[in-house]
């Protein structure tokens, strides 16, 4: 009996597939070359499930013209035996392509989330600025099951498009008539069904791009509920979320209603053949041109051919849709990462600590030292630390999307998509430029441009504000890679003075964390952020406003532990908190962007009032 191995890895491998991304139609084949063999021998197990259906109908006609017309009894049992043989070949191979078929839908599905994931982590805190998020949940989930569908319905309308042409053949065969117009019927539906399916395609376009939408509002909905409470805002968020998804609904309903409009024509023409056929052939059979077993056997095919006939028109639609939802994905996946490879093949960081320079600001932070940036403006320290840490600070307000306005038609709709794409390009074309350059920072003398990315990324460690806690084990979200003892997991803990996490869990090192961190406060998440930044231990550790959620007394004890646990190796604080200020051995005042003074604290309290009334203001936010 023929089964499907459980293991489907040695059939498909996803992730040995690079996505054509050049167009939606090339995109949809790199997903059908996702699964490997598994599509080859679906289409087998599914041609073999048609030949009872192909073959059945001409035995059946056979054993009525030379068994029982005939009047032999050995006819007609050998022509029963043969259709009960055929009949068990197709129920084995049936059980056995459903499971190739929802194997082929999983891989198509879960293949796509693996593209989306693989895209993420490639372009990491590049991809939000460009791409809304709601966009790449919707890309990761609902287009990949379009995808799975799409695979699933191609298989079987190639099988039934094999059969089809198997019966015409055999019906060709026995009436030229009836033969021609089994093979005409085909193209006249779907030349019937053409015109149906631009309004339906158009529909389903914008359903998409409001459903892409309403899953953005959620997510930003569900990550501010804490403060939507705070404000009073959740009927004013809630009632904008209930006005999207009935739009999402309204758009629905009318892909819905022409998708409708498809059926029932397929089903109409499909009946308006049924009765030509049979019409014409009881004609045939009354000037005797066919046979009474024949007659059977174009009935036979008549009820067949039905059945392909609405694969076909399942397949447009599901084709229709996956084009909608190609044109989305191609959107994500065509993104290139704006770091280039290095400059000057070969350079590499000095070994040990050395000198940190940031020739854009002027920053210079010696080596085993703990050096605090104060500025007026937090993003023009947090500008600095992303140069540090060679990130791209980007501009978040450059966010490239495929949608388009809903009243944009024709032709404006294609000059508007024509500009968003030169602008997505211009965007991407910046970045490289950008990246190619000097990146302006020196570790040891040696330019982070020029230097491997992995290798810049394994010597300095960038933790700011925006950095997530995932869900998991607490041992998890301090130590993922599982390199630490428990004691330098509590040392790092007891450092971020974190403990109250660890109380607060039940299980200990093995309690849960929600997503995100939801069952903490933004004091403990930040705390459990810096806790993983210590745990990691890097050779050059920057921090980015570590404490700005914390009260006072928290942040005391942070600053002396911190001081401690990073002592004699390079560390960046940017920060204008005197708490964490006093126990720096080097602090560096930026204004406009520019180090414009550089000491300890009591120096520079003593040299001006910039550095004073900066760190008196945040005394008083205190």
């Amino acid at each position: 009996m023929l089964a499907f191995p459980p293991d489907i890895r040695s059939y498909a491998d996803p992730a040995a597939v690079v996505p054509d991304t050049r167009t939606p139609a090339r995109l949809l084949w790199s997903v059908i070359r996702m699964q490997g063999r598994l599509f080859a021998v679906g289409l087998l197990l599914a041609t073999i499930w048609m030949v009872p259906q192909t073959l059945g109908p001409w035995m059946l006609g056979r054993a009525i013209d030379d068994g029982i017309v005939a009047r032999d009894t050995g006819a007609t049992t050998t022509w029963l035996v043969g259709l009960l043989v055929i009949t068990v070949v197709g129920a084995v191979s049936g059980i056995a392509y459903h499971s190739v078929i929802v194997a082929e839908w999983l891989v198509a599905l879960y293949g796509t989330t693996r593209l989306v994931t693989n895209k993420a982590l490639q372009l990491g805190h590049v991809l939000p600025r460009r791409t809304p998020t709601g966009e790449v949940l919707s890309v990761s989930s609902s287009d990949g099951d379009q995808f799975g569908a799409l695979v699933e319905v191609t298989t079987r309308a190639l099988s039934q498009l094999l059969a089809y042409l198997a019966v015409a053949a055999i019906v060709l065969s026995m009436s030229v008539r009836l033969g021609l117009l089994v093979l005409l019927v085909a193209p006249i539906l779907v030349l019937v069904a053409l015109p149906l399916l631009r309004p339906m395609e158009h529909w389903q376009g914008i359903e998409r791009s409001r459903n892409s939408d309403l899953t953005s509002r959620a997510t930003d909905i569900v990550a501010g509920l804490r403060i939507l409470r705070g404000i009073g805002g959740e009927a004013t968020f809630g009632d904008g979320y209930a006005r999207q998804s009935q739009l999402v609904r309204g758009a629905g309903v009318r892909a819905g209603a022409w998708q409708a409009a498809v059926d029932a024509a397929g089903v109409l023409l499909s009946g308006a053949f049924l009765v030509a056929l049979m019409w014409l052939g009881v004609r045939q059979v009354a000037v005797g041109e066919l046979t009474v077993g024949e007659l059977v056997t174009f009935l036979g095919y008549g009820l067949f051919l039905m059945q392909p006939m609405r694969t076909f028109f399942e397949f447009a639609q599901k084709w229709t849709r996956s084009v909608v939802s190609a044109r989305k994905a191609k959107a994500v996946l065509e993104q290139e990462p704006p770091w280039q490879p290095a400059a000057q093949a070969g350079s590499v960081l000095p070994v040990g600590p050395a000198p940190l320079v940031d020739h854009g600001s002027g920053l210079v932070v010696r080596p085993g030292v703990l050096t605090m940036v104060v500025s007026a403006v937090p993003d023009d320290s947090a500008a600095v630390a992303d140069r540090l840490g060679r990130y791209l600070p980007g501009d978040p307000s450059a966010v490239v999307s495929a949608d388009l306005p809903e009243d944009l038609k024709g032709r404006a709709a294609r000059d508007e998509r024509h500009r968003r794409e030169q602008a997505r390009q211009a965007l991407v074309l910046a970045d490289r430029e950008r990246a190619a350059e000097a990146w302006g920072v020196t570790y040891g003398g040696v330019d982070l441009g020029d230097v491997e990315l992995a290798t810049v990324r394994e010597r300095i460690l960038v933790s700011d504000t925006a950095s997530q806690v995932f869900a998991g084990t607490l041992q998890e979200a301090i130590d993922p890679l599982g390199r630490l003892s428990r004691e330098q997991a509590e040392e790092a803990l007891h450092s971020a003075a974190a403990e109250d996490v660890y109380d607060a869990l039940s299980g200990g090192w093995q309690g849960i964390l929600d997503e995100r961190g939801r069952g903490l406060s933004g004091g403990q998440r930040q705390r459990l952020v810096l806790a993983r930044a210590l745990a990691a231990n890097p050779e050059v550790l920057v921090l980015v406003e570590p404490t700005s959620a914390v009260d006072a007394h928290t942040e005391a004890r942070i600053a002396g532990r911190l001081a401690r646990h990073r002592a004699g190796r390079t560390t960046v604080v940017m920060t204008a908190s005197p708490l964490l200020l006093h126990h720096a051995d080097e602090i560096a005042l930026l204004v406009d962007g520019r180090v414009v003074a550089q000491g300890r604290h009591d120096e520079l309290l003593a040299g001006g009032t910039a550095y004073r009334s900066i760190v008196v203001r945040g005394e008083d936010d205190r």
